[in-house]
C-alpha cells in the first residue's frame, strides 16, 4: 500500500505494525453482541407477527373454526413481549445500560413468564393429544397444541440467547464504563 508522500520510508519493511493502536476489545465485544441480539430481535418479530396475525385470524373468524382455533390464554399477555425487544434496540445506539437492564427485567416478565404459563395451559391437550390421538383444536388441519408446543420451545430459544447475549453485552458496557471512570 502506498503513501501519500510517496514511496515507504527507508529503514522499514512494512514488519513495524506491532506498536499501533488496536481496538479494545469490550468494544469488538460490543459490536459482535449488538449484532447477534439484533438477529434474535428479528427472529422473535417474526414470531410475534405470526402470532397477531393467528389471533387476528382467529377473532375476526376471517376462516372457520376449524381451520384456525381460538387463541390460549398465554398468547395475550405474550403481545407485550415485544416491548422488551424495543427496549433492547433503543439502548444500542448510545450503549444506555439502564435501558438494556429494563429490557432483560421486563423479558422475564412479558416474554418468558407467559411461555412458562402457556407450558402449562396446553399441557392437558398435549397429554390428551399424546395420550388419546385426541385433538380438539385445530391449525389449518394440523394439532394447534402441536404447532404451539414447536412455537413456544422456539420462542423460549430466542429469549434465552437474547437474555444469554444481553448479559454478555451489559458486562461488555459496564467494564468500559468502569474504565472510563478510573481515567
Amino acid at each position: 500500500m502506498a503513501s501519500r508522500a510517496g514511496p515507504r520510508a527507508a529503514g522499514t519493511d512494512g514488519s513495524d505494525f506491532e506498536h499501533r493502536e488496536r481496538v479494545a476489545m469490550h468494544y469488538q465485544m460490543s459490536v459482535t453482541l449488538k449484532y447477534e441480539i439484533k438477529k434474535l430481535i428479528y427472529v422473535h418479530l417474526v414470531i410475534w407477527l405470526l402470532l397477531v396475525a393467528k389471533m387476528s385470524v382467529g377473532h375476526l373468524r376471517l376462516l372457520s373454526h376449524d381451520q384456525v382455533a381460538m387463541p390460549y390464554q398465554w398468547e395475550y399477555p405474550y403481545l407485550l413481549s415485544i416491548l422488551p425487544s424495543l427496549l433492547g434496540l433503543l439502548s444500542f445506539p448510545r450503549n444506555n445500560i439502564s435501558y438494556l437492564v429494563l429490557s432483560m427485567i421486563s423479558m422475564g416478565l412479558f416474554s418468558i413468564a407467559p411461555l412458562i404459563y402457556g407450558s402449562m395451559e396446553m399441557f392437558p391437550a398435549a397429554q390428551q393429544l399424546y395420550r388419546h390421538g385426541k385433538a380438539y383444536r385445530f391449525l389449518f388441519g394440523f394439532s394447534a397444541v402441536s404447532i404451539m408446543y414447536l412455537v413456544l420451545v422456539l420462542a423460549v430459544q430466542v429469549h434465552a440467547w437474547q437474555l444469554y447475549y444481553s448479559k454478555k453485552l451489559l458486562d461488555s458496557w459496564f467494564t468500559s464504563t468502569q474504565e472510563k471512570k478510573r481515567k
